[in-house]
């Protein structure tokens, strides 16, 4: 197994690639969580970690992650024609078009914001071409600043994890303290998410996300909303 080993350099890049402060508006997006709390599914600390759990254990956060790393192994030799079926791939399994829609804006702006501080990136972007999922987008980056697969994924699962959270701790509402308490207390479950993700075949990637597309696909119409998903 390959260890996680960094650089300063490597360090301080997934820091800044797994940031929320990233401008790709990763913010904007609760994934069905509004309208969980809308309805009532989600409305403590208790209900939004088990649903975290859940989610990482069994939901759609386990393909996005499975096929970032295949994007990342693919930029990282060259591979455009495989960059491009992940791309394709990862659309075509998306449920709902909020999710969807979500996967392109964050892919998008995240090549843009690439192309223009690490302008070698844009033949491997003009190659995925658009719409690119962020999935895709992250592995790109990650080929490109030469992060270990190991630390790829675990920051890009944490990131998903840390953005769930704040949106939990607006919605529902929660104070901070709480949120930070229950990222600490997820940390176990990433790292063994991480590792499940990375044994996870081609032909064995499916997850079970019934509860996430229907909240999706509910919040398309909830009446008031402070996310776009």
């Amino acid at each position: 197994m390959e260890a996680i080993t960094l650089t300063h350099s490597n360090f301080l890049s997934i820091l800044q690639l797994a940031s929320p402060a990233l401008p790709v508006g990763a913010y904007g997006y609760s994934e069905g969580l509004e309208m969980l709390v809308e309805n009532g599914t989600i409305n403590n600390i208790k209900s939004l970690k088990d649903w975290l759990e859940a989610e990482l254990k069994y939901g759609s956060i386990r393909i996005d992650g499975a096929v970032m790393i295949r994007a990342l192994e693919a930029a990282r030799i060259g591979d455009l024609e495989n960059l491009k079926r992940w791309n394709l791939w990862l659309s075509a399994v998306r449920d709902t078009e909020e999710l969807r829609a979500a996967s392109w804006q964050m892919g998008r702006s995240l090549l843009q914001l690439l192309s223009k501080i690490t302008p070698e990136i844009l033949p491997l972007a003009t190659a995925v071409g658009y719409p690119c999922n962020y999935a895709i987008a992250f592995g790109i980056a990650c080929a490109h600043w030469q992060i270990n697969i190991h630390a790829a994924l675990l920051a890009y699962l944490h990131s998903w994890t840390n953005n769930l959270i704040t949106a939990g701790v607006k919605l529902i509402p929660l104070g901070q303290t709480a949120g930070q308490e229950m990222l600490l207390e997820l940390q176990t479950l990433l790292n063994i998410t991480m590792l499940e993700i990375l044994t996870l075949e081609d032909d064995n990637l499916a997850c079970c996300s019934w509860g996430l597309s229907l909240a999706s696909m509910q919040h398309e119409t909830q009446y008031t909303r402070l996310f776009r998903s």
